[in-house]
């Protein structure tokens, strides 16, 4: 009897240890399927200043800060997304920043200033570093013979190439991930760039985010920007999603 009543403890107690580990394995996985506040920040000064709601934008910026930003971050965030949003919005967003630095100085808040830019590797043609670069994003090996606008127009292939994937993507204050997270967001923000986003919500695949992730993209955009703007990236994201399960 006291053998019965010791194996029946033991089972309670493994069955007890299993669904114990079991709710930890599976809180750590929804952990790594949602964006950080960090990567949330990202995404809400990214699509606010390709908007130019520069009021909204002050305050994602203060709480950019309460999310673990530094202050070389946000910068990185405002000079990346010039190349998909132009020079007026990207300025605007970074004289809104000064100003919200200013107002924290003068409540005597010292804000984390970050890594500096790491020095570029200049060997090689910058063309080729770019190429490569676009390359490891899309996980694509770019042909050497140029097709559709990029024949069209070739000096855009090199921009494309030698300042966007090099220039810009070679910098190292933001990771792979973030740099494309800025991009879906500014895409997303603008409308009308549907190839774009879908190219770009592939690469933030490519190079880690998950599909919850993404989902999570479009309901910040939504918050953030506006239902239209979240539905067209929704549906640009589930023919991304579809199309990756049927292969």
């Amino acid at each position: 009897m006291k053998k019965i009543k010791a194996n029946t403890i033991i089972a309670s107690l493994i069955l007890v240890f299993c669904f114990t580990y079991n709710v930890k394995a599976q809180n750590n996985m929804n952990a790594n399927q949602r964006l950080s506040q960090k990567e949330q920040s990202i995404i809400s000064i990214a699509a606010l200043t390709a908007k130019g709601d520069l009021p909204k934008l002050k305050t994602v910026l203060n709480t950019g800060f309460e999310a673990g930003l530094t202050v070389n971050e946000i910068k990185e965030i405002l000079v990346h997304l010039y190349a998909y949003c132009g020079f007026p919005r990207s300025i605007r967003g970074l004289q809104t920043f000064m100003e919200v630095l200013d107002e924290r100085k003068a409540k005597g808040i010292h804000d984390k200033t970050g890594n500096d830019i790491s020095p570029i590797n200049e060997k090689g043609s910058k063309y080729e570093r770019g190429k490569k670069i676009l390359g490891e994003l899309t996980k694509v090996s770019q042909p050497d013979t140029l097709t559709g606008y990029s024949a069209f127009a070739p000096i855009i292939d090199t921009f494309l190439k030698e300042h966007l994937f090099a220039d810009i993507f070679e910098r190292d204050v933001l990771t792979y991930s973030e740099r494309e997270l800025v991009t879906v967001s500014v895409l997303g923000t603008i409308g009308g760039v549907e190839p774009m986003l879908r190219s770009h919500l592939i690469i933030c695949l490519n190079v880690g985010l998950a599909p919850e992730q993404l989902l999570q993209f479009v309901n910040i955009i939504k918050s953030t920007v506006g239902q239209k703007e979240a539905k067209a990236a929704q549906t640009v994201l589930d023919e991304v999603l579809k199309a990756r399960h049927n292969f």
